[in-house]
């Protein structure tokens, strides 16, 4: 019986030590996918519902050669912070030549559109001109956005819904 306890103990342990080596790349800040998400951009949006939600932190990194951004989507600034979104910028060529104009409608919006309403601010730049750059790029682009926890929900529970931008203009070709 002492035999059979020592051995579940020492197993128990080379496991600890095992998953500990696993989820040591994923917590050392490498170089992974999490990796990157600098571009930090605040702006509402409008849910599924018809209800404005937000605003929204985007926190944002290029991928494929910088034809897309991707953004984690955040309530607040919060370390602890629930990511309750993930939105797409698109450029729009890609975008418009890969999406049929009916879903195009239904789930996407034009981000040049979004910035000219004044509710997408730019923040932790300090120099006016990479703040325009950058918001001269973002209207270059669509958007789409895959909102995942609901505002009321405890946890997300899998209910995904297609919210846009406030003052979305739907496209005729």
């Amino acid at each position: 019986m002492r035999h059979i306890c020592k051995s579940v103990f020492m197993m128990s342990v080379l496991g600890l030590l095992v998953m500990g080596f696993l989820a040591t790349p994923a917590m050392s800040g490498g170089n992974g996918p999490a990796d990157g998400y600098t571009i930090h951009v605040q702006a509402p949006h409008m849910m599924a519902d018809g209800s404005v939600g937000g605003p929204y932190h985007h926190y944002c990194k290029g991928i494929q050669g910088g034809e897309i951004l991707q953004c984690m989507l955040f309530e607040t600034t919060a370390p602890d912070a629930r990511m309750v979104a993930v939105e797409y910028f698109i450029a729009k060529d890609l975008a418009r030549k890969n999406v049929p104009l009916i879903q195009w409608n239904r789930a996407f919006h034009d981000h040049q559109v979004e910035i000219d309403t004044g509710r997408v601010a730019i923040l932790d730049i300090e120099d006016p001109k990479e703040v325009k750059a950058l918001a001269e790029a973002a209207g270059k682009t669509d958007g789409v956005i895959f909102h995942l926890w609901g505002k009321d929900q405890v946890i997300p529970d899998g209910t995904v819904t297609i919210p846009t931008s406030l003052g979305h203009v739907f496209r005729t070709k």
